[in-house]
């Protein structure tokens, strides 16, 4: 898919790192790429979102970060809830470094600029909602209760297949946020980046009052965060909007 920008016009180069099931995050970083930044995508074989592929998809982590290396990319993006999660506390950094060794360019993970969001956010009650099953659900929450972060609340539509989750329309994404929120949380998550969740975050911001988090806005803010040439970014939700300034 090719974005309006022409090749004078691309300042910097972010190099993703994708589900080869995944139909959804590619759409949904170039409907919100800014001006002057392209994007460079490899991908991962993972076809189910289960407990095993979520720790195989990484296997060849490293080898398909150098591919994206190759393209002069001038970050690195592993934009995956579940598997950046998969093994708790500290797994998210110790994937960052292996597509850093890998590399020699700077790199997150959306696991990673999740923790960091909520900490620029000043959220620390937190509603998780995703597509994939409880047992994938579990360990995405207990990685963010590692990182100090309470989950009151969080549910799963208990999809396995990735090919399934690519089809929900991001209105299944807007009702289950709506349905999750509650006054013991201060923001929402809706995780997996295979999940059409971008076009709802600022309705459902004006909705419920609260910060909206998805797996694709955080990620694609923690690469542009380390890009550093994006102030702002409306549209989608206050973390793009008014966090890409001064960090």
């Amino acid at each position: 898919m090719a974005t309006n920008q022409s090749s004078t016009q691309i300042l910097k180069r972010i190099g993703s790192l994708i589900p080869s099931s995944n139909t959804v995050q590619e759409r949904e970083f170039y409907s919100a790429l800014p001006k002057g930044t392209s994007l460079h995508i490899s991908r991962l074989k993972l076809t189910h979102v289960e407990a095993d592929s979520t720790i195989k998809v990484v296997e060849k982590l490293g080898e398909a970060s150098a591919t994206l290396a190759d393209a002069d990319v001038d970050v690195l993006l592993l934009g995956l809830t579940a598997p950046s999660s998969r093994k708790g506390l500290g797994y998210d950094q110790t994937l960052k470094k292996m597509m850093e060794d890998s590399t020699g360019k700077p790199a997150t993970t959306a696991a990673t600029a999740t923790i960091q969001a909520l900490e620029v956010l000043g959220v620390k009650r937190l509603a998780f909602c995703a597509p994939w099953t409880d047992e994938i659900n579990g360990f995405s929450v207990g990685f963010l209760r590692a990182n100090g972060i309470e989950v009151p609340r969080d549910k799963a539509l208990g999809i396995a297949k990735n090919l399934d989750i690519g089809r929900l329309d991001s209105s299944t994404a807007y009702n289950m946020a709506l349905a999750l929120d509650g006054p013991d949380v201060e923001a929402i998550m809706l995780a997996c980046g295979n999940w059409y969740t971008m076009e709802v975050i600022d309705k459902l911001e004006q909705k419920t009052g609260k910060p909206v988090l998805t797996t694709n806005q955080v990620s694609l803010w923690g690469a542009l965060k380390i890009l550093g040439h994006v102030n702002t970014l409306p549209g989608y939700g206050v973390l793009l909007r008014d966090h890409l300034k001064n960090i």
